[in-house]
């Protein structure tokens, strides 16, 4: 559906050449959730616009379908994108115009007749839940109305592809979660590939399938979800993901428990989560206490993930046994950092 090859974007900014986007290959399957994450400057932004060629790649290619946008008449590219909806961070709704119209005039714009405006108007008003607001101004709603009006107009244009750049970034949490809600939704009910870009990982976890990390413009790493959080490889996820998901302990306490025996964190995948406890057979089966410092259950998109700050109190050689057994029956072990 989407396919980055070599994909790569330079500015020149006060004579000096600024690589945003440095060699990037990426492939979206239909109806997938793919979702970019990474610090600020990462080059998220700027990756996002060159997919509907908001800005063009200095070089490489990008196909929608098979087909090179980057080889498109203008005129070609315009009628490719009406297929690519963009929801954005700040909204961008017309402030004197009212809901309606905020979906009704690109429509009109584009040449649809008045029936389909009105008929695609109340269709996906309806989905977003906002029916009953179709006459109010943009300065009537709230931040996550005024979301869901941007995600009308989008959807309005039914589209194949979405994209979403940083649309949950300025929400509350409750707001973000209803939003990320929706975008589930119109994912799995109307088969829509949505590519997201953010730096919160509730985002990723939430609603996509896979997701690649990026820094200084390049990407560092890519795969499923639940890979990624459980088995991150390259040294600015692990630091991404630690900065944002792991245990809070004092390090005085980190070095008391590390003198009695090991720290680790334990995850837990889907049915894992009922099935025969593992972690409470070690103590029976070897001479290591464990102790549980922390936890949580996080619900990924298609999975659940659970996840344990253990103490296993114990000589090296009983605690190494432990682990590896705790490996042999699923679970992620890892070093706490």
């Amino acid at each position: 559906m989407i396919e980055l090859k070599q994909t790569s974007k330079t500015y020149e900014v006060n004579g000096k050449k600024v690589e945003a986007v440095k060699d990037v290959s990426l492939t979206v399957a239909k109806g997938e959730v793919f979702g970019v994450i990474g610090y600020s400057g990462a080059g998220k932004s700027t990756l996002i616009r060159c997919i509907n060629l908001l800005e063009k790649p200095t070089s490489g290619d990008v196909l929608i379908d098979g087909k090179s946008l980057t080889s498109l008449t203008k005129q070609e590219l315009q009628t490719t994108r009406r297929k690519i909806g963009m929801i954005f961070q700040g909204y961008n709704l017309l402030k004197t115009a009212t809901v309606y119209d905020n979906i009704a005039i690109p429509l009109k714009l584009e040449g649809v007749d008045k029936q389909t405006i009105r008929e695609r108007a109340e269709t996906y008003l309806s989905i977003v839940g906002l029916s009953d607001k179709k006459n109010h101004y943009p300065s009537q709603l709230s931040g996550g109305q005024k979301q869901r009006v941007a995600i009308a107009r989008a959807l309005a244009h039914e589209p194949e592809i979405l994209l979403s750049d940083e649309a949950t970034s300025a929400l509350d949490p409750e707001t973000t979660e209803a939003i990320l809600e929706l975008l589930l939704k119109i994912n799995q009910e109307l088969g829509l590939t949505i590519f997201l870009i953010t730096h919160e990982l509730n985002v990723v976890q939430r609603i996509c399938d896979r997701v690649a990390v990026m820094e200084n413009g390049r990407v560092v790493e890519e795969g499923k979800v639940l890979d990624i959080f459980t088995r991150p490889e390259h040294p600015t996820t692990k630091r991404f993901l630690g900065s944002e998901s792991a245990f809070k302990i004092p390090a005085e306490l980190k070095d008391t428990y590390r003198k009695t025996g090991k720290l680790v964190s334990l995850y837990f995948k889907g049915n894992e989560l009922s099935e025969e406890p593992a972690l409470a057979m070690v103590s029976r089966k070897f001479d290591v206490l464990p102790s549980i410092l922390a936890g949580s259950i996080e619900q990924l998109k298609n999975d659940t993930l659970g996840k344990l700050l253990v103490h296993l109190r114990g000589e090296k050689e009983a605690y190494e046994e432990a682990i590896a057994y705790l490996k042999n029956e699923g679970v992620i072990v890892e070093e706490a950092i």
